[in-house]
């Protein structure tokens, strides 16, 4: 299954960008000085408010009414970036490449140190195969100050790097993200799929492991990619053992079908 595992990190992906916009005070304005409560205006108090419920739609997929509430909150404050970084994932969403761009261009001129809103631009272009442009934002997000979520952002950009077939520089950003955060098994799976690719078997083998020594995270995808990668060994006892589970736990899953096929390549 080729491209399956991009589609489990697409989803991984989507999941990690839906989150990154924040929705309270900026941790330092654009003069790097922190912003305390007494800071904020009433406006931007009520604007606050609107960008939260926003937020909130937006993370259970209801793009309308997050939507509605984001344009109420940049009409109480049109100066907030975090209202139009969310703006441009909406739209995103909703498939208005016009707007979104349009909202995460908007969102910089307001706040030119706004890593959250880089983060996002750089995955919206990436996924247009802007890929030059959206390591220009990666890269900006990641020299922005005080930026706490450089892993994230290494973690898209190494996607990124191997969507555009850049594999050399997809690994390296993922072996940062994954020591900047050893337990991201989003990172894991990643790494594992793309070693893969690489045909970096023993490699790859160690960094799926680590996905599906733990029940809780591991999915039909990691034991799949992990039966493969068995395969590749010419370890037919642990790719059957690893076969078996997939069967136990996701029996009606296409890589379940896959392996009783024995079509290891797909």
């Amino acid at each position: 299954m080729r491209r399956r595992a991009h589609g489990v990190i697409g989803l991984a992906l989507a999941a990690l960008v839906s989150g990154c916009v924040s929705t309270g005070r900026s941790p330092a304005d654009e003069t790097g000085d922190h912003v305390t409560a007494s800071d904020e205006s009433d406006a931007s108090k009520r604007s606050r408010v609107r960008l939260e419920l926003a937020a909130a739609y937006f993370g259970r997929g209801q793009m309308e009414f997050a939507l509605d509430q984001v344009k109420l909150a940049i009409q109480i404050d049109p100066t907030q970036s975090e209202a139009y970084n969310l703006r441009g994932l909406i739209y995103a969403n909703l498939g208005d490449d016009r707007l979104a761009e349009e909202s995460f261009r908007r969102a910089l001129q307001l706040n030119p140190l706004d890593a959250d809103a880089m983060q996002n631009f750089g995955w919206y272009l990436c996924q247009r195969k802007r890929f030059d442009e959206a390591q220009v934002q990666f890269e900006q997000a990641l020299a922005a100050p005080r930026y706490r979520d450089s892993a994230r952002t290494y973690l898209t950009q190494g996607i990124c790097h191997s969507q555009a077939g850049q594999l050399e520089l997809a690994e390296r950003s993922l072996l940062r993200a994954s020591q900047l955060e050893p337990r991201n098994m989003s990172t894991a799976f990643t790494l594992a799929d793309l070693l893969y690719r690489r045909q970096e078997y023993e490699r790859a083998r160690f960094y799926v492991r680590r996905v599906n020594a733990l029940k809780e995270v591991a999915t039909a995808q990691s034991l799949w990619l992990a039966v493969r990668i068995e395969n590749r060994l010419g370890q037919v006892r642990a790719r059957q053992d690893l076969g078996q589970q997939l069967l136990r736990r996701f029996p009606d899953s296409r890589e379940a079908s896959a392996f009783e096929r024995g079509s290891f390549d797909e």
